[in-house]
Order: C-alpha cells, then structure tokens, then sequence
C-alpha cells in the first residue's frame, strides 16, 4: 500500500521547491460548514456578509467572504507541514456530484448528493490513518464516529482552530506594521550626515 507521503504530487513538488526532500506527512481535513457556522472567527464574519443573509447554507452561493476566508485561513495552518482538505456537505443537492477542486494548494470537495460531509471526513480520515498518516481533524460535529479518532487521528474543535487562525493573524498584523515602522523611520534613526550619503547613493543607482 502507498505511504501517505506519496499520494500528493503537489505535496513533493511543494517540498522540493523548498529545498528539502521529505514530503509533508500530516493531514488535515476540515469540517467546512461546521467550522463556517461553529467558528467565532467565522461568525464574525457572517453578520457582515450579505450573502449569508440571503443565503444562510450558501447552497447557491459560489464565492463568498466567509468561505474564502476559511479556505485562506487553512492555507495558512497547512502551510508545508499538512495535506489540507476541506469538506462541505452537499448531501441534500440534488446536483451535487461530489466535486473537488483544488484552491490555493487546499482541496476544497464537496459531499455527493446522498452522503453527508461527516461520512465522508470519516472515510477521508480513515483511509489516511491506514496510509500511515497523522490526521487532524477540525470540527465539533458529535456526529462524526468517535471510532475514527484515536490512533493517529486527533479532533481540534471548530472554535479552537478559528482561535488558532485569529492568533495567527494578529501575529501577522504585528509583524507587517513592525516591518512598516522600520521602513518609514530609518531617517529618525541615523544621523543627518549618513542619511544624506543614503540617498546619495541610492540616487547615483537610479
């Protein structure tokens, strides 16, 4: 049988791009909806998304803000380390023929019609774990068999990684405006006479 490390081309891709021959190992799977509805990150974002208004399922809704931040947030949390899928249930559409794409280095699947999200993060999971895979799961949906965590497959509730995804961020934010005091302050921080030689020089290099 195949080992986890070799059921992702991009994955090798990913890390040989990187300078470093071991692939990612990990897998995260993501409860779409749960997170999206359970998610105080995510509930945020709702009250200010006027397509949820209208559409609170976004059965019919292709883009929008909250889910494009979801699939951005775990982007983010895979990172090199995990094979990230997230899972949104379209078990109730008709036209729903379980179709999967791949965005940003994230698969994105949905549920065929008759199958219910859970079911399929069940098998998704499972069928790692026996690829000898660490699996992640993020959701809070009791439903999803207790049997399926456990040896290899461990739970993050859909409130903790939208907890983790707001840390993260705010780390970011800070990096990116320390990053920015630097730029706009190196004037303050030498002397008039070396900050003229600066600009000197950087004019003779235009």
């Amino acid at each position: 049988m195949s080992g986890c490390a070799n059921q992702n081309a991009d994955a090798r891709q990913f890390m040989v791009r990187k300078g470093t021959s071991k692939p990612r190992k990990k897998v995260l799977i993501v409860d779409g909806y749960n997170v999206l509805r359970s998610g105080s990150r995510y509930r945020a974002i709702r009250a200010d998304d006027e397509a949820y208004k209208h559409d609170p399922d976004y059965a019919h809704t292709r883009f929008n803000n909250v889910r494009e931040s979801l699939i951005s947030d775990v982007t983010a949390f895979a990172g090199a380390l995990y094979q990230a899928t997230i899972v949104f249930d379209a078990g109730d559409n008709a036209e729903s023929a379980g179709k999967t794409e791949r965005i940003a280095g994230v698969r994105v699947m949905f549920s065929p019609f008759g199958s219910s999200a859970d079911k399929v993060i069940e098998k998704l999971a499972h069928d790692a774990r026996e690829r000898g895979c660490e699996v992640l799961v993020v959701t809070s949906d009791a439903t999803i068999q207790d049997t399926v965590f456990g040896g290899g497959v461990d739970r993050m509730s859909a409130n903790g990684f939208s907890l983790e995804m707001d840390e993260i961020s705010e780390e970011a934010e800070l990096d990116r405006n320390v990053a920015t005091h630097r730029k706009a302050t190196i004037a303050d921080r030498v002397d008039a006479d070396t900050y003229a030689k600066l600009i000197a020089l950087r004019d003779r290099k235009r």
